[in-house]
């Protein structure tokens, strides 16, 4: 069984380095542009998916639809279980704005920010109800979702900046996942 994972395309909110969370910002031009090589990357590579899921929010949505057309695979029913961490009072701000708001140790203080715990959580449960049957799943999110899903799932990997539209893939074995592919962006290049 493999289970994959996409960071959405750019937004202009990522661009202007503001946490987006749960609002819910499209793509940019640069974000349909890397939605479409990554899609075009996955028509190459070996089959390997056999549907496609996403986040409800747009730039997730977007990102998937551009992928199951380029793959010809069906796109499941968005689930909000798989939007991006809930950043409270945080979303819609600059680091240097959150600074200036909050100060320097800003991550930790209680500003509604949803914890690592509980994206774990949704991600998981997603994970336990998801029917194998439908065979193995490409799911495109969110940068914090997938950071922690990942580090939750492959407790060795090195936790990196997770760019627009990277690409992991993970293989079960037993009780267990193992990285078949982390934070890849070579569709990008070139």
């Amino acid at each position: 069984m493999l289970i994959g994972f996409v960071r959405h395309g750019q937004t202009d909110w990522n661009a202007n380095g503001i946490i987006q969370g749960q609002t819910d910002i499209p793509l940019n031009r640069e974000g349909l542009r890397q939605a479409k090589a990554i899609a075009d990357r996955l028509a190459e590579d070996e089959r390997i998916w056999d549907c496609v899921i996403s986040s409800d929010l747009l730039r997730a949505r977007v990102t998937a639809e551009e992928i199951a057309s380029a793959l010809d695979i069906p796109l499941m029913t968005p689930l909000t279980s798989l939007r991006e961490r809930h950043f409270g009072q945080a979303e819609g701000t600059t680091e240097s704005e959150r600074i200036a708001s909050w100060g320097a140790d800003w991550r930790q203080l209680d500003l509604g920010i949803e914890t690592s715990e509980q994206i774990v959580k949704r991600g998981r449960r997603f994970l336990d109800e998801w029917d194998w049957d439908d065979g193995n799943v490409l799911i495109v999110t969110h940068g914090s979702f997938i950071a922690e899903m990942l580090l939750s799932l492959c407790p060795n990997l090195q936790d990196e900046r997770l760019g627009n539209v990277s690409y992991s893939i993970l293989e079960r074995h037993g009780d267990s996942w193992q990285p078949l592919l982390y934070n890849c962006s070579k569709h990008l290049s070139g």
